[in-house]
């Protein structure tokens, strides 16, 4: 199993080959290093959090795919993509855990006087989910929050969006659509949107404001929490595990034994833009 640089011009974080999919070898620390960089160069991008759900959501629809191979970031949400990444040599790469980024990121953006945005969850989440980091990192710049509707936005409903961060300008969204639907609307927004970074965050809107337990941290590195959060939300997660997770195994080990090779897409690298 082979990985790449990011890019060979600008060096960045390693990748690691997931099945194809690039996941970047970073840890909490590296991956805000990598999203703060960006904001201050001026640089605008998304950043994929994802774990085995996101492995099997690209591998069947390209469209998944592509947007994955077009973030500026992808981080490894969950262990099995980390045991992967030391496998091909990695080893400072962890868990970027979506509301450990979350919470770390606010914290260390004071000092920055960066501005926040949070989109997504069920009506009311994000209003809480503003008030309760505001609450836990004094000094945070939240300039809106907005919830929008299951489906697909229509285009007035994108254009009401894009005037109200005109008007806001945040510098980073967080966006809580869960996958693959974050995914595909950072990728068909980011250029459009007034923002330097959008960051896909699935449930930590529901974390950070309690309506999900987090697990301890020997179910994380053991590689459990999909079963602790399998507990919490039977009836909506045992289809996605059950099948998500056999399929998972059942391909890596083709590519870890060398029957079945997955090519990065190329170049691998992380996109920005100006």
């Amino acid at each position: 199993m082979s990985s790449q640089a990011v890019n060979s011009e600008s060096p960045g974080p390693l990748v690691a080959n997931v099945l194809g999919i690039g996941v970047h070898a970073v840890n909490v620390p590296s991956a805000i290093d990598v999203i703060s960089s960006a904001i201050d160069r001026g640089h605008k991008g998304y950043v994929c959090v994802t774990g085995v759900h996101g492995i099997m959501e690209a591998h069947r629809d390209p469209e998944v795919r592509k947007a994955l191979a077009s973030a500026m970031l992808v981080v490894p949400d969950g262990m099995p993509t980390v045991w992967v990444g030391r496998w091909q040599g990695h080893r400072h790469m962890r868990r970027v855990f979506g509301p450990d980024l979350m919470l770390q990121f606010c914290d260390s953006s004071v000092a920055k006087g960066y501005r926040h945005f949070f989109y997504g969850g069920k009506p009311g989440v994000a209003e809480e989910l503003a008030s309760v980091l505001s609450e836990r990192v004094p000094g945070l710049r939240v300039v809106g929050t907005d919830t929008p509707p299951f489906r697909a936005l229509n285009r007035e409903e994108k254009a009401d969006l894009r005037r109200r961060l005109d008007e806001v300008r945040p510098d980073i969204i967080w966006v809580g659509l869960s996958t693959p639907k974050q995914e595909r609307f950072m990728a068909d927004t980011i250029a459009e949107l007034n923002c330097r970074a959008m960051v896909g965050v699935g449930a930590a809107f529901d974390f950070h404001t309690g309506r999900l337990k987090d697990s301890p941290h020997w179910i994380k590195n053991a590689g459990l929490q999909w079963l602790h959060r399998l507990c919490q939300e039977p009836s909506r997660l045992w289809k996605r595990y059950l099948i998500n997770n056999s399929s998972f195994v059942a391909k890596l080990v083709l590519q870890a034994i060398g029957i079945h090779t997955y090519d990065l897409p190329s170049p691998a690298q992380s996109r920005v833009t100006e």
